[in-house]
């Protein structure tokens, strides 16, 4: 699966921030150079799988107590295949560096798409 793209071929925001689609407006060299990266880092090129790039900065956001990127990451990961019990392990493997908070947040952000039904 590659990375949607809008009708003007820019990659579009994968993660539903809108905070940041409305920050593109405000410097659209930016927001093309962040665009890139995001391409670059998590996009479908590389040896690593697009789930597996995913489950790798579910752990790190989760590790900074950053709830909605956990939540947008994970919704992400499902869309390329992660499964409901790839995304609990990967919560647990980022207790451990991550401690507490980690699992605590991951947890949070899986039980939220629960409820959603998304899981």
């Amino acid at each position: 699966m590659s990375n949607p793209q809008d009708e003007a071929g820019k990659y579009a925001n994968p993660y539903g921030y809108s905070e940041f689609d409305w920050a593109d407006k405000l410097d659209p060299a930016y927001a093309k150079a962040r665009a890139e990266l995001r391409r670059l880092s998590v996009g479908d090129q590389g040896v690593l799988p697009v789930k597996v790039k995913e489950l790798v900065v579910i752990g790190v956001l989760a590790s900074r107590s950053l709830e909605y990127g956990v939540v947008a990451h994970m919704r992400r990961a499902l869309q390329y295949g992660a499964t409901k019990q790839e995304l609990f392990e990967t919560v647990k493997a980022a207790a451990v560096p991550g401690g507490g908070v980690a699992y605590s947040v991951g947890v949070r952000a899986l039980k939220q798409l629960a409820d959603e039904g998304v899981l």
